[in-house]
């Protein structure tokens, strides 16, 4: 990689002081003030960019993707706005309005709805009476269920279902059908969602596709795969996989002696459900619901999960843990003091105070997605009524001393590190009052749980994965302590629309609009 200098730099919240900064063999090699004299040689003259005053900070991470599935949803009908059963038939009937429907069977696959406070039902009718015999199958914004039409129905291998909503268990062996393609179209797809990743200033994503990651990762690293880094996980299904094959955390899935853009990521385990599906694990029940489900669903118990992260930790893997409700959450950090594991608790969406302490106490990192916050405020005020000052507690967190890494989950919240960070520090959207704007973090916080442990002042000798931005996030007005509190609205929508101007990728520029 040839050296690049790029001069007329400022570091965030440092306007005054113009650096510039020196890239070579894919590092950064120095920071030095604007003009002055590197200190250190590079392997041949350094092609030199003015890049006009802009502010430079370490390339962003989103920590929790599903990257093929995001590619994908790309492409697809978006019903997130669905307000109701009819309002996202209606949706349907104006795309069939609009366009062909899909030929060969296919079918008509849309996003994003939320049900769970719905005033009417998601039944296969209702998408039969705007759609016919034509197949449609929509995916909830949460990812663990899915509302069909009885064509639909029928083209996932389901001759009868009594409402044509399937949950979880339910919903999960049908998914292949749906969340597969062909793996030329697939690795097609997820090139294009990086450079779309790229031009929101991201250098890096742990994918966590329900999928042979080690066989995909692999087959994208022999094809040139040049967009991202990524961690790709591992799944308890291919987990023997990854052992056989010696892998350890960070250890590159090419060719060692080629790229290490792609490495071996983290065991990833799901514990429970989610809230829009009432299967979110919760020490109380959900408001207004009665029977043996009433509190969620944990989906592995204690006994067996300690066991499997334990062995995962012994190969030199560490695991990333999905809980969302308070009981799961719980139990999951039981299961990381019993094994001994390393890693993350993904989501940690309600959490008691003693647990927050443990979270600290054990090491265990909460791998949050704020964006999930501003679409779960009402729903989660309606089914964990009093509780949720313990939702998304980000400040609590913190202060507490718990390592925080920032992610989207897309196709659940969109893959742009800047709506993550808006939502983590306004706790607002769309205009509305912040939602417990008392676990709000600044702006300075949220950078640094974006940017994959990476000093924003810039490490000398760390990986040149950087983002040049158009304006200063520590200079925004309200930007810092509690001014956030005065205008979060304004805040909110200029963190969102944040402008990268460019993004580099091992000293490569994978994003470039100067």
């Amino acid at each position: 990689m040839p050296a690049l200098l790029l001069t007329n730099a400022r570091l965030a919240g440092r306007p005054d002081r113009p650096v510039d900064v020196l890239l070579d063999d894919g590092r950064i090699a120095a920071v030095t003030p604007a003009g002055a004299p590197a200190p250190v040689q590079v392997s041949a003259v350094p092609e030199r960019v003015d890049v006009d005053g802009r502010t430079v900070v370490p390339g962003l991470w989103d920590a929790h993707t599903h990257l093929t599935q995001w590619a994908m949803v790309r492409q697809r009908l978006d019903v997130s706005a669905a307000t109701s059963a009819a309002h996202a038939a209606a949706l349907v009937r104006d795309r069939l309005d609009r366009a062909a429907p899909p030929t060969g069977g296919t079918p008509l696959v849309g996003y994003g709805f939320r049900w769970a406070t719905w005033p009417d039902d998601p039944t296969a009718a209702v998408l039969d009476a705007v759609a016919g015999d034509v197949p449609v199958v929509l995916l909830s914004g949460d990812l663990h269920s899915a509302w069909a039409s009885t064509a639909g129905l029928r083209f996932l291998g389901i001759a009868e279902h009594p409402t044509g909503l399937l949950r979880e268990e339910e919903w999960m062996p049908a998914s292949p059908r749906i969340v597969t393609v062909d793996d030329a179209v697939a690795d097609a797809l997820v090139v294009d969602a990086a450079r779309a990743a790229a031009a929101r200033g991201v250098v890096g994503v742990v994918d966590f596709e329900v999928a042979d990651n080690l066989t995909a990762w692999r087959r994208r690293v022999a094809g040139g795969w040049d967009g991202l880094r990524v961690r790709a996980g591992v799944w308890e299904q291919h987990l023997d996989a990854v052992l056989g094959a010696g892998l350890r955390h960070g250890d590159p899935l090419g060719d060692p002696a080629g790229s290490d853009l792609v490495t071996q990521g983290p065991l990833k385990v799901i514990s429970d459900g989610s809230l829009n599906t009432l299967t979110a694990f919760c020490f109380e029940e959900y408001a207004g619901v009665a029977g043996p489900d009433a509190h969620g669903i944990l989906n592995i118990a204690t006994d067996r999960l300690a066991p499997l992260m334990a062995r995962a930790h012994a190969a030199g893997l560490r695991c990333a843990i999905h809980a969302i409700g308070d009981r799961a959450n719980s139990l999951a950090l039981d299961a990381f003091e019993a094994s001994g594991a390393r890693g993350s608790v993904e989501h940690a969406q309600l959490l008691r105070p003693d647990d927050v302490a443990r979270f600290a106490a054990l090491g265990v990192t909460a791998s949050v997605q704020p964006e999930h916050a501003m679409d779960d405020r009402d729903v989660a005020e309606e089914l964990w009524p009093g509780r949720t000052a313990r939702a998304f507690p980000l400040a609590e967190l913190r202060a507490a001393g718990v390592p925080l890494t920032l992610g989207s989950d897309a196709p659940v919240a969109p893959l742009d590190p800047w709506v993550a960070i808006a939502s983590a520090v306004t706790r607002s959207r769309d205009g509305r009052a912040p939602w417990h704007p008392e676990q709000r973090i600044d702006v300075r916080a949220a950078l640094e749980a974006s940017a994959d442990g990476r000093p924003l002042d810039l490490a000398v000798g760390g990986p040149a994965d950087l983002a040049l931005l158009d304006v200063d996030p520590l200079a925004l007005p309200a930007a810092h302590d509690d001014a956030a509190a005065h205008d979060p609205v304004a805040l909110a929508g200029a963190l969102r629309a944040t402008a990268v101007a460019s993004t580099l990728v091992a000293g490569r520029w994978t994003h470039d609009a100067l």
